[in-house]
């Protein structure tokens, strides 16, 4: 399980990243969906880093919720796993 978590917190990272990027550059986006659903499948810790770091949607509450809701569902997971 640790290994999935570590490849979709990078690809999470990296689709916050992309997107921050195509905003600038006025192309083609990554859906506000895709975001959420990496978020919610496990890419939810580095979603919030990408959030901070690329300043990317972090005044929209939709994306605060979805991120933190999902940080504590997947570490409940974490642990009830053990």
């Amino acid at each position: 399980m640790i290994e999935y978590l570590v490849i979709i917190n990078i690809i999470s990272f990296l689709f916050y990243g992309l997107d921050k990027y195509l905003a600038i550059k006025k192309k083609f986006r990554i859906s506000e969906i895709s975001l959420y659903v990496v978020s919610i499948i496990g890419g939810c810790f580095m979603g919030i880093v990408g959030m901070k770091l690329f300043h990317h949607k972090t005044r929209k509450i939709t994306f605060w919720i979805v991120n933190v809701i999902s940080i504590i569902i997947w570490i409940y997971i974490i642990i009830e796993g053990r």
